[in-house]
């Protein structure tokens, strides 16, 4: 790791700081975090686990959310591990490359989660807006396209951001990350080079995935509230509402953390650096744990197999 005038030529070890301003805190931080962790991962394994073993729910809207409470828990366990190493063990340090591939895995699952909530909106759009062709619409081999469409679409966008950093950038000013993951643009700051292209491709990605899906997002809920309220019955309407606020609740939760933390984090130049650390790891872990939550409440199929899981007697 040769060092000319200060600078770093090609780092084979990055040191990730963890939330700079709050390193003599950051243990007790680590406590919520690992709580968070346990409890998405618990959640998560049971929403796979009830839709695996009931027959009766194998139906895309389930189907869907099996994919998401996957993608949950990888994207989750991609940044926490060594989050918590750094907040309670002090290991910092962090091979280059295993920085990058972490870094490419927490923005394909970003995408990936983006795309599975605008796949379930599009579900729940033609069930209530075209109820009569829902079933021929999304089989089971549409659904298998889909989540093959929308992992590569998260592949073949953020795959650029790791090659762009591996190929282009070779002399670095440090080799200290001040953030608790390997997120792009922290990174990509710690460059000599010009790092336009890199910075520009970023916000591509980041306004392609999540600006279209968003939008598209939106879209169908308008015209999903539209038709809901033109039902001639008041049953039916509160039905199709009942099936719509879990997937409004995850949308807003997942989106609107997202343009919060992106938006701070790249125009919020006053805002203390540990804040934006703060919301970033939010960000990835709040989502993956209420996920499960809302879906468990809202419900009532998975919420009657969890009772009968837990309380089988009562529930017979």
């Amino acid at each position: 790791m040769p060092n000319y005038n200060g600078t770093v030529f090609m780092p084979s070890v990055l040191i990730l700081l963890g939330i700079p301003g709050l390193e003599s805190v950051q243990f007790w931080i680590g406590i919520p975090f690992c709580a968070m962790y346990i409890v998405a991962l618990f959640g998560n394994a049971l929403i796979l686990i009830i839709i695996k073993s009931e027959r009766s729910l194998h139906e895309p809207m389930y189907l869907f959310l099996a994919m998401l409470a996957a993608t949950d828990i990888a994207l989750s366990t991609c940044i926490l591990p060594k989050m918590l190493g750094i907040f309670w063990f002090h290991m910092p340090q962090i091979h280059f490359d295993v920085c990058l591939f972490q870094m490419w895995l927490i923005h394909t699952f970003q995408c990936i989660e983006s795309g599975i909530l605008l796949a379930m909106a599009l579900d729940r759009y033609v069930a209530i807006c075209d109820p009569l062709r829902h079933s021929t619409i999304f089989t089971h081999q549409l659904l298998t396209q889909i989540g093959v469409a929308v992992t590569l679409r998260a592949v073949i966008l953020v795959a650029p951001c790791l090659i762009l950093i591996k190929c282009r950038l070779k002399h670095y000013w440090s080799t200290v990350v001040s953030h608790s993951y390997c997120e792009h643009m922290a990174i990509v700051k710690l460059a000599i080079e010009d790092v336009k292209t890199n910075k520009i491709y970023g916000l591509f990605v980041a306004f392609s995935v999540l600006g279209f899906d968003s939008i598209f997002i939106t879209l169908s809920y308008i015209q999903i509230f539209v038709t809901v309220f033109n039902l001639p019955q008041r049953e039916a309407k509160g039905k199709a509402f009942n099936t719509c606020i879990p997937h409004i609740c995850v949308f807003l939760e997942f989106y609107l953390l997202a343009f919060f933390s992106f938006f701070t984090h790249r125009f919020g130049f006053h805002i203390p650096p540990y804040i934006h650390i703060l919301l970033s790891n939010l960000y990835l872990l709040v989502p993956p744990l209420l996920n499960p939550i809302v879906y468990g409440v809202k419900t009532k199929q998975i919420r009657d197999r969890v009772s009968k899981m837990f309380y089988p007697k009562e529930a017979s």
